[in-house]
């Protein structure tokens, strides 16, 4: 089962970590294992930087792009047949190359990727809709007279600002997947880290992920209740509004039932673990939470449907489009076919699917 939001996945089956982690580095991605709140921490702070990252180079692909697009749509650059023109739009060429390279990156790594699992997806359409955009602008730059007429047509400024447009999407959509994690750590926050569990007649402070059915577990005023059990000696009032969303805490005696996460307000006692580790209520809810939000309406199955057949749809047009018109259309042939062929490329490349 995987967790597109969170980034985990989770594998039901006898097989060792290390191999699930070689068969995910054998399909072209990366994976570790998580191990307790230290993973989630690491991957909190992974998470952070790779933002901060994207952010960066979404403002400088961005301001590029925008610089580009000024450049080429004001007239100001002089024409390809002069050697000045070809010297100005050759820096263009390699500014955008630049935006290319440094702000869409990952879309050219990610359809290499694809490609070497026999496989399409946005990545493989982005980096051929604006490769093959700046590649054949390039073209035009450095032999106008092989197009003719089409000499003005360069597509400079539509390879960079895709690739600026999307990369503010996908700033924006982990900025929104971050702010959506804050709930689940929260309730992770809620846990503590050691419990003081009474052993050989000493109490003794061990690590949560050590207590074990039955234990006997020392709280004392002001501290969070570890694991979830039942009051042996002793009483309190226990606050269980991260619970039941009550303020007053509520009344514990022997007999009673405590929940991991609850905050113990002013007696000491001992209660007997009856439920540790992932079976806890604070746990279930953590995986609850998890789960509705890797949960899909109707409308986001049918677009995972429809962009797994979309790339390759498109992929067959742009062919079909350069056939029709190198059998069909006018002199000069094949500066027509290849125009029109990017021309289906470009207009598909920004989908929102992906």
């Amino acid at each position: 089962e995987v967790n597109f939001a969170d980034k985990t996945a989770t594998v039901t089956g006898e097989v060792s970590p290390d191999t699930l982690v070689s068969a995910v580095g054998g399909a072209g991605y990366t994976a570790s294992v998580l191990k307790g709140e230290d993973s989630e921490s690491e991957k909190e702070s992974e998470e952070a930087e790779l933002y901060r990252d994207l952010l960066k180079r979404t403002i400088i692909s961005g301001v590029l792009a925008a610089v580009i697009v000024i450049v080429s749509m004001s007239g100001i650059l002089p024409a390809l047949d002069t050697a000045a023109g070809r010297i100005s739009w050759g820096a263009v060429s390699l500014l955008t190359l630049f935006v290319l390279v440094y702000g869409g990156g990952r879309f050219f790594t990610g359809a290499l990727k694809s490609f070497r699992n026999h496989s399409a997806n946005m990545d493989t359409l982005v980096a051929i809709g604006t490769g093959v955009a700046w590649a054949y602008s390039t073209f035009v730059v450095l032999f106008p007279g092989a197009v003719g007429d089409l000499a003005g047509h360069l597509y400079f400024e539509t390879a960079a600002i895709i690739i600026a447009l999307i990369d503010l999407g996908s700033t924006l959509e982990m900025r929104a997947r971050g702010k959506t994690s804050e709930a689940i750590k929260r309730l992770i926050g809620l846990k503590p880290r050691t419990a003081r569990v009474v052993r050989g007649g000493a109490e003794t402070d061990v690590p949560i992920s050590e207590v074990v059915l039955d234990d006997i577990v020392r709280v004392r005023p002001g501290e969070k209740i570890p694991v979830d059990g039942v009051i042996t000696e002793g009483s309190s009032q226990v606050d269980e509004s991260m619970l039941t969303g009550e303020p007053m805490p509520a009344e514990k005696g022997v007999g009673d039932e405590v929940v991991g996460g609850t905050i113990n307000k002013s007696g000491s006692f001992l209660f007997k673990a009856t439920r540790v580790g992932e079976e806890t209520a604070l746990a279930r809810i953590i995986e609850m939470v998890r789960k509705a939000q890797n949960s899909k309406p109707a409308i986001g199955r049918l677009a995972d449907k429809v962009s797994g057949i979309f790339v390759p749809t498109v992929l067959l047009v742009a062919v079909f489009t350069l056939l029709v018109w190198f059998n069909f259309g006018p002199e000069p042939k094949l500066t027509y076919m290849l125009v029109t062929a990017i021309a289906v490329l470009i207009i598909a490349c920004p989908c929102a699917l992906g």
